[in-house]
């Protein structure tokens, strides 16, 4: 794809639509725009309400929303909610991302009254709504490969193909050379937000839409209202004038080679030192142990960090970033869902939810974990054993918290250098620290200390 987008080239396209495909009405709102001091201390929630119940259905999953409170969540990231292409499609469901119609509500989640009223119970319960958005490529089905064959990628034999290095054969790849199949994207992300008054998007593979696509068409989004903008990317130029935040992959992917024991804590320091050098001081990254991509494909959580689970679970809390639940994590799920057919979550509360309640309450309540475009500081403490005992701070404004890990299956005895009194977050206790203090953590341990 040739990167040709011209902004006045587009203003011209858009400008010239004189017949909207559907009536769009304006939705009052019923909760202060989103805006960045919500980022600063904000826990997101994945939803996926195909598997979230029996029912798979916007209803029942709108019922727990109230729930999510106790975890501290402020944005709900609900997964595609489109009509999904049946051409080619995969399994017996198919894939919520072979999208038939970007205007349209999935029959078999419900319909467009629910999606407003799931958003509208979000925004009563303090929490922003952002749709999963599919840029890159629709459904075979969808209604743009009759009327517009001129808006995909063709291959030399002239021929609409799937996105190419890929295995993603049920879905048609877009051709962003094609400017008026830009403007008529950006005319279906704003019905959303004029008519179920959603907060943004969730941009599924981003980086491989256009940086200018992404940067022009954030702009006019905001024209009509603040937006909170997702990208299912790393790169950092996609955080310069389009998105808020994006994916810490590559912290995943530490945090699973930590918990295999075939990385160590200084693969965990250069990720940080590689963070600073690649992204600007304001740009948000998400930190996650597990969402729909990792479970289905890759495991569940114990699959690939067993006995590591609580303490990188923790670590996405108290790095610096935005931590993710996804649908199931906070009931213990230790089964792959289904990713084309229909599964269910089993929602017994176990040992996760407590956790989840405790972090959250933390990172909505202390800014020494802000993790916003005004973030807290992280500095990294030393000890006698650096290769498996890590120690970092996060400071703001005069809050301190301090977390110390034993990155290892075995038992560490280590020293490090703290000073004044100091209290275990998930105690309660108090502990005074006096200069050379010696500690001994057992396999995985971990301990957050508010200073």
């Amino acid at each position: 794809m040739k990167n040709i987008y011209l902004i006045l080239i587009l203003a011209m396209i858009v400008s010239c639509k004189t017949e909207p495909k559907q009536a769009v009405s304006e939705v009052p709102a019923t909760i202060a725009p989103i805006s960045d001091e919500v980022l600063e201390n904000a826990v997101i929630y994945e939803a996926n309400i195909r598997q979230y119940s029996v029912e798979g259905t916007f209803k029942e999953f709108t019922k727990d929303i109230p729930k999510l409170k106790e975890l501290g969540v402020k944005i709900i990231w609900v997964m595609p909610i489109y009509p999904i292409s049946t051409t080619k499609s995969k399994g017996t469901l198919g894939s919520y991302y072979a999208i038939s119609d970007y205007t349209k509500v999935n029959p078999e989640f419900g319909n467009l009254e629910d999606v407003k009223n799931l958003v509208k119970t979000a925004h009563k319960n303090g929490m922003y709504v952002i749709l999963d958005w599919v840029a890159n490529h629709t459904g075979w089905d969808h209604v743009w490969l009759k009327e517009h064959p001129e808006y995909y990628t063709k291959n030399e034999a002239g021929k609409i193909t799937h996105t190419v290095g890929t295995d993603w054969t049920d879905v048609a790849d877009l051709n962003y050379d094609n400017l008026e199949m830009r403007a008529e994207m950006l005319e279906d992300m704003k019905y959303w937000l004029k008519e179920a008054n959603v907060d943004g998007f969730r941009c599924d593979v981003a980086g491989m839409v256009p940086t200018d696509f992404w940067e022009n068409t954030v702009a006019e989004l905001k024209k009509v209202k603040p937006v909170f903008m997702l990208a299912e990317a790393w790169e950092p130029e996609l955080m310069k004038n389009a998105f808020d935040m994006g994916y810490s992959w590559d912290t995943h992917h530490r945090m699973n080679h930590i918990a295999k024991g075939e990385e160590t804590v200084k693969n965990w320091d250069d990720r940080m030192a590689q963070i600073d050098t690649l992204y600007a001081k304001d740009d948000i990254l998400m930190n996650f142990v597990t969402n729909h991509d990792e479970n289905s494909w890759n495991g569940t959580v114990k699959e690939r960090m067993g006995d590591a689970s609580e303490l990188m679970l923790a670590l996405s809390y108290c790095a610096p970033g935005m931590p993710l639940i996804y649908s199931g994590q906070e009931y213990d799920m230790n089964k792959r869902l289904l990713f084309f057919e229909k599964d269910t979550i089993n929602k017994t509360k176990g040992n996760v939810w407590p956790i989840l309640e405790k972090l959250g309450t933390l990172k909505n309540t202390n800014k020494a974990l802000n993790g916003g475009k005004n973030a807290a500081s992280y500095t990294r403490i030393s000890s006698s054993d650096d290769q498996n005992i890590l120690i970092f701070t996060r400071e703001k404004e005069g809050q301190k918290l301090t977390f110390i890990g034993n990155l290892s299956n075995k038992e560490i005895n280590f020293v490090f250098k703290k000073e004044g009194e100091s209290t275990n977050y998930f105690t309660n206790d108090k502990v005074l620290f006096s200069g050379e203090t010696e500690q001994t953590f057992k396999p995985w341990e971990y301990k957050i200390f508010i200073d």
